[in-house]
């Protein structure tokens, strides 16, 4: 797109004056000269000459449209193309994609004009330096660029120091970067060091603050005082300190979103006679039980209930089977568990755990191989190849 083009094109941006009143409410009022006051000239914010460029500059190598150029050009203005091409030549070195050029640049459009190799190169070398790689850090940053805005020495450099002494590996801290750019973007002295000092201090073990740092790093990034509260909620309902059940059940009642999430669940199993006690049993045994969504617990609670004719009380003693996909492993196990009945060579005493907790080499050696001699479909059947009705 050229830079005629792109001038035609702003002009349809601009919004025409609005006209109110009458034709003679719009007439001039007669006035002395003397008494008008001059008005000031109106001083655009960027020539007509710089303003094109930067779109057409946007639109050709950033990959912008052209009404995302035009907004992007309200934040940044370019005569040169020299310092955004060499920005552009240092992201692509590094593996960034036209995709995720244009998502960093329409995010944060002023990273075209920081210097490459003094402001940017050094970032980049650090998190690939702790083993991010090119694919992570290209997806992470044009994900959140923000990223690319913090002080190296001032911001990056102290939060990292710190990670490492609480999960003591740059793998631990690539996952939760991976997780959430915001462990690195905020003051960790703020939130996160004395959320991490008082599950110290309430007696959480060093594996379990670790576990919950890497792998949900928002919620130890909480506001303090909630945090403390959500910690305290979680040992009056009985959990042990020194459990990974612990932390958790801290993550699935942290913040707004969680516990309205949380909230939601004990609804639905309320819905399908699940007591106050049994609720609060499957979340003691699987904390995250409360965080699945409706629909996944309507199916499987479905399937379990109305198709295996299991008691809908007995899935609360084992809640990690409603984590188990119902196409790939609940009905292919099942169906098997259901020919081995209708043909009397298994009873009818087999538990959940025993059908669906097994790894599927074990399934397959103790419900499967063992009777192919006596139903020689067994296998089509676990496979869905066969269906229960031809047998």
């Amino acid at each position: 797109m050229d830079y005629l083009s792109i001038s035609s094109a702003l002009s349809f941006y601009r919004k025409p004056a609005q006209l109110k009143g009458t034709l003679a409410e719009l007439k001039p009022p007669l006035v002395s000269l003397q008494d008008e006051t001059p008005l000031k000239p109106i001083v655009p914010k960027t020539t007509s000459k710089q303003r094109p460029f930067t779109v057409t500059y946007l639109i050709n190598s950033c990959g912008l449209s052209l009404e995302s150029a035009i907004s992007v050009s309200d934040k940044v203005q370019f005569q040169s193309p020299e310092r955004p091409d060499s920005v552009l030549t240092l992201l692509r070195n590094y593996g960034f994609s036209k995709t995720q050029i244009s998502n960093l640049i329409r995010k944060r459009p002023m990273l075209l004009l920081s210097h490459p190799e003094n402001t940017l190169l050094p970032k980049l070398e650090f998190f690939q330096s702790i083993g991010l790689s090119s694919n992570e850090l290209a997806r992470t940053l044009s994900s959140d660029p923000t990223l690319l805005t913090r002080s190296l020495e001032n911001q990056i450099m102290p939060t990292y120091d710190f990670l490492k002494s609480v999960l003591l590996s740059d793998e631990k801290i690539v996952a939760a970067l991976k997780r959430t750019t915001w462990v690195f973007l905020e003051d960790p002295s703020k939130n996160l060091m004395p959320n991490v000092t008082y599950l110290r201090e309430s007696g959480v073990p060093q594996s379990c603050v670790s576990l919950l740092l890497t792998h949900f790093p928002e919620a130890v990034m909480q506001k303090h005082e909630p945090f403390v509260e959500t910690v305290r909620e979680v040992k009056e309902m009985g959990f042990d300190p020194k459990k990974s059940t612990f932390v958790l059940a801290v993550h699935a009642l942290s913040g707004k979103g969680n516990k309205s999430i949380w909230e939601r669940c004990y609804e639905v199993y309320k819905r399908w006679g699940w007591s106050n006690d049994d609720i609060l049993s499957a979340f003691r045994k699987h904390p995250h039980s409360m965080m699945l969504s409706e629909k996944k617990i309507m199916k499987s609670m479905g399937y379990f209930v109305n198709e295996m004719g299991w008691a809908s009380r007995a899935i609360a003693e084992c809640p990690v089977v409603l984590f188990f996909s119902l196409e790939k492993r609940i009905i292919p196990r099942c169906s098997v568990f259901q020919v081995l009945l209708s043909k009397g060579l298994i009873k009818e005493g087999f538990s959940l755990t025993t059908v669906l907790l097994p790894v599927e080499k074990r399934f397959l050696e103790r419900f499967v191989m063992r009777y192919q001699e006596e139903v020689p479909e067994l296998l089509s059947v676990y496979q869905g190849k066969v269906k229960l009705e031809g047998l």
